[in-house]
């Protein structure tokens, strides 16, 4: 299942600014795998994702999804395997209602109505907002307006799953929610989040930026035992991990 593998080489990119956003990064995430990537604010980390679904092209390295080297002509396919979901929902949403929202890209799939009406069904009830589909995104939530965001995406059904920080705005019940959705999304997952516990549930695997560079990229637990490389990179543990004699390693 070649179609399924990230592979980014080298990437480097230069904001228009002169800002260096991400520089020298190469890791390589296969199928099924479940990868966080953390770092604090401004370590890259947004700026990575735009990459793997083509929305920013390197200005040096590679990356490949699948059989596919990311260029602009392949973003068609790209975008077909790669699912996005953006930090801010409001990206997403712009038709008159939710159902709207959610069967646009199945519509331009070219599928039969009958398949778009059944994907955008599936979609809003995994995110426990079938109740909304006939509400114009303008007048939901930030938390409603996320999962509607969410549910965009999964009716394309993409074989890799991007989110950037897919908790950000949701209760505590949307948020469980969330997590057994995505522990249920048996395909590449790969996201942002400064949730660590989180992070911690759903991930085996993380990878740290710090400064546009990779500083590690291992075990999910073994990373977040190493309290020296968290505190260098500007992380703390999870809270589930804090307190623990036995997590902490102090014992």
């Amino acid at each position: 299942m070649s179609h399924h593998i990230v592979e980014v080489k080298n990437l480097r990119y230069v904001y228009p600014d002169g800002t260096t956003a991400l520089n020298d990064v190469s890791f390589r995430i296969t199928h099924g795998e479940s990868v966080a990537i953390i770092g604090a604010n401004g370590a890259g980390k947004s700026t990575l994702l735009l990459h793997l679904n083509g929305y920013l092209l390197p200005n040096e390295g590679k990356i490949r999804i699948g059989d596919f080297p990311i260029s602009k002509s392949t973003l068609p396919e790209i975008r077909r395997t790669v699912g996005m979901v953006f930090q801010d929902p409001d990206d997403q949403l712009f038709m008159p209602t939710v159902y709207d929202d959610v069967a646009f890209g199945p519509m331009n799939l070219g599928l039969p109505p009958t398949d778009v009406e059944e994907r955008v069904k599936n979609a809003l009830e995994k995110v426990g907002s079938l109740h909304l589909r006939e509400k114009a995104p303008y007048y939901l939530s930030g938390g409603e307006k996320k999962r509607v965001a969410i549910a965009t995406v999964l009716s394309m059904m993409p074989d890799i799953l991007v989110m950037d920080e897919p908790t950000n705005g949701l209760d505590p019940f949307a948020r469980r929610q969330l997590m057994g959705l995505l522990k249920e999304f048996h395909h590449t997952k790969i996201f942002t989040s400064h949730d660590l516990d989180m992070v911690l549930g759903v991930c085996e695997r993380t990878i740290i930026l710090n400064e546009g560079r990779v500083q590690a990229d291992g075990s999910t637990r073994e990373i977040f035992m190493d309290k020296d490389l968290l505190a260098g990179c500007r992380l703390e543990q999870p809270l589930s991990m804090q307190g623990c004699p036995i997590c902490s390693g102090t014992k």
